[in-house]
């Protein structure tokens, strides 16, 4: 069987590629290892975790001890590392917290594989490695820094990374291709556009914005709302992943996008509208509006679910304007297409969350409670 790391399993896109994974080889066995931070929900992966093929250990990274433990134990041939602190906004507030998980992190992960993985030295002094493994680094569009009106991202545009975040993850994926480069580790990266989906925090703008619609509270657009992102469904990420990580070229960098560019405030008016629509269709979903008002016949209103629920807010340190990639590379040698057009994707997000209140719950505690406040306003 093989074995396969996967760090930040906890977390959203690790959570989700664990179960993509287990699902796509019934006979692999699968170790996630993941700090449990505020992000990180072991109700995520229950199911998974429950498996005897998958082994759920806590820790860090950057936790040298650990991560040899790990490789010790379990006859590991693929590395998929997740694990990062991933909010602009709180790297803003805590620079040196991405810097340690992020870039020291990635280093300390990397060294353990390099140490177990390598079998001899060539006659050339360079390493010789165990077969078939691969170290494959998560990564983002961030990293590039900001378009203008037109144009998008390739792998071949220089890094330019505004935000703490970002600076962390270029930091990142400089040092994924440094052993690479060094001691020709089989390596690869991708880089993604932004991702929505089940298991979604809602510190992040579309669980955020369905989150507070259901509870009536103001939905907070940075600046003027005409930031425009790409937006990638989960799961098609996922696949994405997976075709780079057993059939792309090591040391190779893909970029992997949605082909759903959306300005910020488009996105929530579309959340509004999903939402609207469906409570109005459904009086099964009406009762999960915490938020409950009701009309002279004893019904749930919902007309209060509408654009006046906006409230602009003053825009984030350094906020790029535009992200947008360009993935024709993974598309020309992989033959990766993503398969969940925006408006179908949305949906389906919307309908996850309005079925999974009970994991929203659980997530949602006094310290995101906190957390939120402090960065948004009561």
């Amino acid at each position: 069987m093989e074995t396969y790391l996967i760090t930040g399993g906890a977390g959203f896109i690790g959570g989700n590629f664990l179960k993509y994974m287990m699902q796509r080889y019934p006979d692999a066995r699968f170790v996630v290892l993941d700090a449990l931070t505020y992000a990180g929900n072991l109700g995520t992966i229950a199911e998974e975790t429950a498996s005897p093929r998958c082994t759920f250990v806590k820790g860090d990274i950057g936790d040298r001890d650990i991560c040899r433990q790990i490789f010790e134990r379990h006859d590991i041939r693929y590395v998929v590392n997740f694990a990062a602190e991933s909010h602009v906004d709180r790297s803003i507030e805590n620079p040196q917290l991405f810097l340690q998980t992020n870039v020291l992190g990635t280093q300390t992960l990397l060294d353990t594989a390099r140490q177990f993985w390598t079998v001899g030295k060539g006659a050339d002094g360079y390493p010789e490695w165990k077969q078939g493994v691969r170290f494959h680094q998560i990564s983002t569009d961030e990293v590039y820094g900001t378009l203008g009106s037109e144009g998008y991202f390739t792998e071949d545009t220089p890094l330019c990374p505004h935000s703490p975040y970002s600076a962390s993850k270029a930091a990142a994926d400089m040092l994924v291709k440094a052993y690479a480069d060094t001691y020709r580790m089989p390596v690869s990266i991708t880089r993604c556009s932004n991702n929505y989906g089940p298991y979604h925090f809602p510190e992040k703008l579309i669980p955020l914005l369905i989150n507070n619609i259901l509870e009536g509270r103001p939905l907070p657009v940075y600046g003027d709302g005409q930031h425009v992102r790409d937006w990638l469904y989960v799961e098609d990420h996922c696949k994405a992943i997976d075709m780079v990580l057993h059939h792309g070229r090591p040391g190779e960098v893909y970029n992997v996008g949605g082909h759903n560019e959306k300005k910020n405030i488009e996105i929530v008016r579309l959340t509004i509208a999903g939402i609207r629509q469906m409570v109005d269709a459904n009086p099964a979903y009406r009762q999960v509006l915490r938020k409950k008002e009701l009309a002279a016949d004893g019904s749930i209103r919902t007309d209060w679910i509408d654009e006046g629920l906006i409230t602009y807010v003053k825009d984030r340190l350094g906020h790029d304007r535009r992200y947008a990639i360009d993935p024709s590379k993974i598309t020309a040698e992989l033959g990766w297409v993503p398969d969940t057009p925006f408006e179908e994707g949305i949906r389906k997000t919307i309908v996850w969350y309005l079925e999974h209140q009970d994991w929203v719950e659980s997530v949602i505690s006094g310290s995101y409670r906190q957390y939120y406040e402090h960065m948004y306003g009561a």
